[in-house]
C-alpha cells in the first residue's frame, strides 16, 4: 500500500512536537537538578542583577529619567528594559555549545538537532514568564496599574524568540567546526548588551551613534516592552513592530538555512 504524504508528515510532526516537548522538559530540570530552591533560581538570578544595577546607576551614578518616561521609578524602568535582553542572551549564548552536549544523540540515532536551540528557548522562556510576572505584580504594587498593553507581549516574545534561535542555529553550527565561536560570542554579546539602551535612555546615547541604535532590533524590543509592562500613553509604534519583525524572520530564515547546509558534516565533526 502506498504511504499517504499527508498521514507521514502528520505523524512526523507529531513525533518532532513530542521530541521538542520532553527536550525542554529536561533542560529545564537539568538546569536547577539538585538544587533545594528549584526553578527559583530562575527568579533570584535577574532580581540579583536588577538590585546590583540599580545601586550601580541610581545609587552611584545618580541616573535620572526624564519627564516624559512612563514611570519615573528607576528601578521599574530598568526592570523592564533587562528582561527581553535576559531571555536573547540566555537563548544564544546557550545555544552555542548546544550540539556539542548533545553529540551522542546527533551521532548515533536520526536527530533532528535544528529542535535543540528551540528547547533552549522555550525553557529560557518558562524562567522569563516567571520573571515577567513578578514584574507585572511590582508595577501593580508601586505603580498602581496594569497596563492592557500587556496583551502584546506574546508577539514580541514570538519575534525576539525568532530572531534568538535564528541567531542561535548560526552559532551554534559554526561552534561544531570552530571551537571558539562561544568566547567570539561572549564578546560580541557584550558589545550589543552596551549598545542597547536599558540602563539609560535613548536621548542620552551621542547622536553620531544612534545608527547603532537603528540598527539594532533588541534596541525595539527594550522600548516596546516598557512601553508595555509600564502602560505608556500610547503603545509600541507599528513601524517598530514591522522593523523588529524584518530582522526577527530574516534572521530566522538566513539561520535555518544556514543550519540546515552545516548540518550535512555534524556527524563526521562531533
Amino acid at each position: 500500500m502506498a504511504r499517504i504524504p499527508g498521514r507521514h508528515f502528520a505523524k512526523n510532526l507529531i513525533e518532532r512536537r513530542s521530541l521538542l516537548f520532553q527536550l525542554v522538559r529536561r533542560d529545564f530540570e537539568q538546569r536547577y537538578v539538585g538544587s533545594a530552591a528549584g526553578w527559583v533560581w530562575g527568579v533570584v538570578h535577574p532580581l540579583v542583577l536588577l538590585v546590583s544595577w540599580t545601586f550601580v546607576f541610581q545609587i552611584c551614578l545618580r541616573v535620572e529619567l526624564p519627564a516624559g518616561e512612563a514611570t519615573s521609578n528607576y528601578t521599574l524602568f530598568l526592570f523592564a528594559g533587562m528582561l527581553p535582553w535576559l531571555l536573547f542572551s540566555e537563548t544564544v549564548q546557550r545555544s552555542a555549545n548546544s550540539l556539542l552536549e548533545h553529540a551522542n544523540l546527533i551521532t548515533k540515532t536520526v536527530f533532528p538537532a535544528e529542535v535543540v536551540p528551540v528547547s533552549i528557548f522555550l525553557s529560557s522562556l518558562i524562567s522569563h514568564g516567571m520573571a515577567l510576572a513578578l514584574a507585572v505584580a511590582a508595577i501593580a504594587i508601586w505603580e498602581n496599574q496594569i497596563s492592557p498593553l500587556l496583551a502584546l507581549l506574546p508577539a514580541y516574545a514570538l519575534l525576539l524568540g525568532l530572531l534568538a534561535v535564528g541567531i542561535g542555529w548560526i552559532t551554534a553550527s559554526l561552534q561544531v567546526y570552530l571551537r571558539d565561536t562561544a568566547q567570539v560570542l561572549s564578546v560580541l554579546l557584550t558589545f550589543w548588551f552596551w549598545l542597547t539602551p536599558i540602563f539609560i535612555t535613548e536621548d542620552k546615547i551621542p547622536p553620531w551613534l544612534h545608527f547603532l541604535v537603528a540598527g539594532n532590533p533588541l534596541a525595539y524590543v527594550v522600548r516596546a516592552y516598557r512601553l508595555m509592562l509600564l502602560g505608556g500613553s500610547q503603545g509600541p509604534s507599528w513601524g517598530d513592530f514591522f522593523t523588529v519583525a524584518a530582522f526577527a524572520v530574516a534572521t530566522f530564515v538566513a539561520g535555518g538555512l544556514f543550519f540546515r547546509h552545516m548540518k550535512r558534516g555534524f556527524a563526521d565533526v562531533l
